[in-house]
């Protein structure tokens, strides 16, 4: 159905059905002619299970949907500091009652984003610590979104004593010292497409650096595409490019890292712990 490359085929047919992607986008329109075609397909490539992200209150009724209509789905409901709504109190009661949905795993993704010149740093430091506070009464972790916020982010985590909740810092991109920082707090390091890229030294010596057993395998989807696909539409298809990378840098097997990674995303979402209602 799918044209894959020789290195895909190679990482599919060990595989084994056993490669989770943490953390895409689904719902997106970039999928809008081939979702169904794709979502059903994964499990065939050995890629058992996707995690669908929510950013707002609708993207996060889009991640239950998809996690409904497909079995191999599911989802994550959270308020992205980029897309905070004039409403927020409204929506972080909305955010709250979607996690008592089926199939919802985590609260994210949430955090903070300094790109922008108009941050508005404290209405982001208020919706982050909200929706820790969601995710610590409803017994989720949390998908940490962190872009030029390295000191806010940590100083956050550390101070609402996320520790205590669990959750992963997707698209990691800082130095080493804080990825050594989050490992000890039991979060888990979400590693993409990015390393793939050969200007990439930062991400690749916090891989060397961090335990297998802290690493979960991500695509962001649609977003930032492996380094042969680079600039085009990603999707689940392209991890084992990540796969690869990591066990390079790592000097480890393809094999190991598929099957710790594995593990490691099911004690992430507690994925073993979730019951569908009938």
């Amino acid at each position: 159905m799918f044209e894959l490359t020789k290195e895909q085929q190679e990482i599919f047919k060990i595989a084994d059905n056993h490669i989770i992607d943490t953390h895409l986008h689904y719902n997106d329109e970039e999928f809008n002619e081939d979702r169904d075609s794709l979502v059903n397909a994964l499990p065939n490539y050995g890629i058992s299970k996707v995690v669908n992200i929510g950013t707002d209150v609708e993207t996060s009724k889009a991640s239950i949907a998809l996690a409904k209509k497909y079995k191999n789905v599911y989802a994550t409901v959270g308020i992205h500091p980029s897309e905070i709504p004039e409403n927020l109190e409204e929506s972080l009661v909305e955010i709250e009652k979607l996690c008592k949905e089926d199939k919802v795993v985590a609260v994210g993704e949430i955090g903070y984003d300094y790109y922008w010149d108009d941050t508005k740093k404290e209405l982001q430091k208020l919706c982050f610590k909200k929706q820790i506070d969601i995710a610590r009464r409803n017994n989720l972790p949390i998908v940490v979104h962190s872009r030029e916020a390295a000191k806010d982010t940590f100083d956050t985590l550390k101070n609402e004593k996320v520790y205590e909740i669990g959750g992963v810092v997707h698209c990691y991109s800082y130095g080493v010292e804080h990825a050594l920082e989050y490992v000890k707090m039991g979060l888990f390091i979400g590693i993409g497409g990015v390393c793939t890229f050969k200007n990439s030294k930062k991400i690749k010596e916090v891989i060397s650096q961090i335990p297998i057993e802290s690493i979960v395998l991500e695509t962001d989807s649609p977003y930032l595409a492996p380094a042969p696909f680079r600039g085009k539409r990603n999707c689940s298809l392209y991890l084992p490019y990540v796969i690869l990378s990591i066990a390079e840098i790592k000097n480890i097997s393809a094999l190991e890292v598929i099957e710790k990674t594995y593990a490691n995303a099911y004690k992430l979402y507690h994925l073993s712990l979730i019951h569908i209602s009938e």
